[in-house]
């Protein structure tokens, strides 16, 4: 008998509530793995592109900064109904489903973070903020789901951001050695009174289930893209709870740890979502050119950089950032809040008045314009085929290993 039959007939002569037991940590506390997540993403990105438009996530936060700034007497840019608003849902369900699947998992809790680590969030959430004005997306709308709409952007910008993390690594490897970090007594839990972590996976469930009914409300009205673009990207935040999927260890890892896990995992991601989105616009399901609009190469490279310094000084990229508050990261939450105020404002500084600077960063390119479906596929693929190569390599060599 195989080693696989005798742990399945093991699990299975368990008592049921065991298994069921078993089946829910598997699912809702365990770590899910990288590869998982990875596959889950791309799957989602493509059938949100499918059903309305591309996930993204800065976009959402713009509106709400925007609505925020419009409820306080200050006209940054167009104030939206953020509950219909697509840009918006996008955002909130990535928020949502993340904050149910952290409660699901027991894990919510808000953790202060030291004064040093706040002051970094205002900073990196700025820097973040302003870089992905510049790239015309975040880490998603400016580099993965970029390169899945196969704009040389995302390229450009992919490039920035291993510059820009290099950079910030080197910066917090100067920090800790001139701001040594104090260790602090953890704090005993205290017996008896109410056990906060029990009730958690209950609400999870009722946010998780709130979500879907809002949904379905959606669809069964005249707001059946809102209510598709909803439960995709609960999912999603679901998912990235789950797997812990993170753009920020993919191109920081490699430089602080030499550990490429994550870097394989974003690259798989984007190769799946280059195949759907290629084969969606090539068959004339969609237009070719839509949401290839980053500006090359100069506005994706330089923000990029920025975005990649940012989200090192943060601790999260734009996804990484929004699931993270949900679980409760105090420093996380002032990284939303700066990243988002400050896109919305160098946005409206960026498109005001007559020299309109965003359009002198560069104009659209749409690479099978260029190179023709085929090659750019290839192209990209081999972009992505290297990148996992190099950091492979530097897994087992360390060479570019800046701890």
């Amino acid at each position: 008998m195989s080693q696989d039959e005798t742990a399945s007939r093991a699990f299975m002569s368990r008592p049921l509530m065991a298994r069921l037991n078993s089946g829910y940590d598997t699912i809702f506390h365990h770590e899910w793995p990288g590869w998982i997540g990875a596959i889950l993403l791309a799957f989602l990105c493509v059938g949100l592109f499918i059903w309305g438009r591309p996930w993204g996530v800065v976009g959402g936060l713009r509106v709400w900064a925007n609505s925020f700034f419009d409820l306080v007497g200050l006209r940054v840019g167009p104030a939206y109904n953020v509950l219909f608003n697509e840009a918006s849902i996008l955002t909130g369900g990535l928020l949502l489903g993340a904050f149910g699947a952290a409660l699901m998992a027991k894990q919510f809790a808000f953790r202060m973070a030291p004064p040093l680590e706040l002051v970094k969030g205002v900073v990196g959430g700025t820097l973040m903020g302003v870089g992905s004005v510049l790239a015309g997306g975040c880490n998603v709308g400016g580099f993965y789901t970029a390169l899945h709409a196969l704009s040389a952007g995302g390229v450009a910008m992919m490039i920035g951001l291993m510059i820009g993390a290099y950079i910030g690594l080197k910066y917090l490897l100067w920090e800790i050695e001139k701001f040594p970090s104090k260790t602090r007594p953890i704090k005993e839990k205290r017996e008896g009174g109410f056990d906060w972590k029990t009730t958690q996976p209950m609400l999870g469930a009722a946010v998780l289930l709130a979500l879907v009914v809002i949904s379905i409300l959606y669809i069964q009205g005249r707001y059946s893209r809102l209510g598709g673009l909803l439960i995709g990207t609960t999912a999603i935040g679901f998912m990235m709870h789950r797997s812990r999927f993170c753009f920020v260890r993919a191109f920081r890892d490699p430089f602080m740890t030499g550990e490429a896990i994550m870097t394989r995992a974003v690259a798989l991601s984007v190769r799946l979502g280059i195949l759907g989105f290629a084969a969606i616009k090539f068959m004339g399901l969609r237009d070719p050119h839509v949401y290839a609009y980053h500006k090359f190469f100069f506005g994706s490279l330089v923000g990029g950089i920025i975005f990649g310094v940012g989200m090192l000084l943060a601790g999260g990229c734009g996804s990484g950032t929004t699931w993270r508050a949900a679980e409760g990261q105090i420093k996380l939450i002032v990284v939303l809040i700066f990243f988002a105020a400050s896109n919305a404002v160098f946005r409206a500084i960026m498109v005001a008045g007559p020299l309109k600077l965003l359009d002198k960063m560069g104009v659209p390119v749409f690479l099978p314009d260029y190179m023709n479906y085929t090659w750019t596929i290839v192209g990209l693929f081999g972009l992505m085929i290297l990148w996992v190569l190099v950091a492979t390599w530097n897994e087992e060599t360390d060479k570019f290993t800046v701890f």
